[in-house]
């Protein structure tokens, strides 16, 4: 098809995209109208940290990472975890998990939106951005881990985005994508989707100054818990999309994506069992942070709670997994899934974030409870993030199914 063609179609392939978006059921309009309320009360609320300022938030100048760079982590995870789809599809040519790549494609777009906004959150001052713009500011690369994880974030974006505009606008005009233009990007975002969880790793691990966070089992274990979050997310999402449209989605993926969890699950057990032998058995800087964790210390144990509900439901996951009930039941493997997710969201987050700050570096513990505002603009964020998955979902799948196609309108024009 040459250039003209392309000018003449891609429009139509935009149009149909943005009408399917926004037609549904009376259930999709009432999921939609849900999102966009909490979207807006944390629209609102991050309107009153802009013009307040940090104040709003329980951050201070010893817990100067809260709420939003844990969430920001575990969207990390969640963003890599999603190329455990593309790894059988394209590595192992598996493929009824050919046939629902695109779903994982779109679920890391999203992730990194939840996650850059996260980031924009959290700076208190997003118009000073400019600083790091090359050119206008210092991006000051390769010397800062953070300019790394700008530059591998916002690749990982660009290269699901182009791949799935690129499948898709193949298949809404019926024609055969051209290898060239996708296999090579396919392959490129296996290794990218590695990197940006490696990366988010040694940011923290760098830091020499949080011995909390200086373990060479960091990165490990930061890819272990994406390749549980990621498939565990990508089963409950299959599961939806099989009940709720007319896209078939076999058996297949999810039990391959089932059998990838329980040997993650239980890798990511062993790296934790490891790290608290080697911080409780051996004592040190790095222990200290861990007993407060895990046992609290001089009274304070804000986050006792936390991270032992994350132990008992990354504990009951792995159970429920390897049970042969589970085999049987989506319904226990749902459960599963949930707690999966659940445990790692605390374990990366509160369990992971807050602990590096406390005790601080003048060995003091100032304890952190997040504000209502940052609960507020947490919620908007993923409610933001989800209505990004739904719309890329209702442009995805009816192209996928053919129900849009340039063939359909043409006949419907005549």
């Amino acid at each position: 098809m040459n250039a003209t063609s392309h000018v003449v179609t891609y429009p139509r392939f935009l149009w149909q995209a943005v009408t399917r978006a926004f037609e549904g059921r009376p259930l999709f309009y009432a999921w939609m109208t849900f999102l966009t309320a909490v979207a807006l009360v944390g629209a609102n609320a991050w309107a009153h940290q802009l013009a307040q300022g940090m104040q709003l938030t329980a951050m201070t100048d010893h817990v100067s990472w809260g709420l939003y760079i844990a969430n920001f982590t575990f969207g990390v995870g969640l963003a890599a975890g999603a190329v455990m789809m593309v790894i059988p599809a394209y590595l192992y040519d598996d493929h009824e998990m050919h046939d629902v790549v695109l779903v994982g494609e779109l679920l890391a777009v999203a992730a990194i939106v939840v996650c850059i906004l996260f980031i924009v959150v959290d700076m208190g001052r997003p118009d000073r951005f400019w600083h790091i713009i090359p050119g206008i500011g210092r991006f000051n690369w390769p010397i800062s881990m953070l300019t790394w994880d700008v530059l591998v974030l916002n690749g990982y974006l660009v290269l699901n985005l182009h791949i799935c505009g690129y499948l898709l606008y193949m298949k809404f005009l019926d024609r055969k994508p051209d290898k060239r233009w996708y296999i090579p990007f396919v392959f490129l975002s296996i290794f990218w989707a590695i990197s940006i969880h490696s990366v988010t790793a040694f940011l923290y691990g760098g830091l020499g100054g949080r011995p909390f966070w200086n373990s060479a089992l960091l990165a490990p274990r930061f890819i272990a818990t994406a390749f549980i979050t990621g498939p565990a997310f990508v089963i409950l999402l299959l599961q939806l999309v099989r009940r709720f449209t007319s896209f078939h989605v076999g058996d297949g993926p999810i039990r391959t994506l089932t059998s990838v969890m329980r040997v993650t699950v239980l890798l990511n057990l062993f790296m934790l069992g490891s790290e608290l032998f080697t911080a409780l058995y051996t004592g040190g800087a790095h222990s200290t942070a861990v007993k407060y964790l895990f046992f609290g210390s001089h009274g304070q144990n804000a986050l006792v709670p936390w991270i032992w509900t994350a132990v008992a439901f990354n504990l009951t996951s792995a159970l429920l997994l390897h049970l042969p009930a589970t085999r049987r039941s989506l319904g226990l493997l749902d459960l599963a899934c949930l707690l999966s997710i659940v445990g790692v969201w605390i374990e990366k987050g509160m369990g992971l974030i807050i602990p590096g700050f406390v005790p601080s570096t003048l060995h003091e513990i100032v304890e952190y409870v997040p504000t209502m505002t940052e609960w507020k603009i947490t919620a908007g964020i993923w409610a933001g993030g989800f209505l990004v998955l739904t719309i890329a979902l209702k442009i995805a799948l009816p192209v996928l199914t053919g129900e849009a196609s340039l063939a359909n309108e043409k006949r419907g024009e005549g």
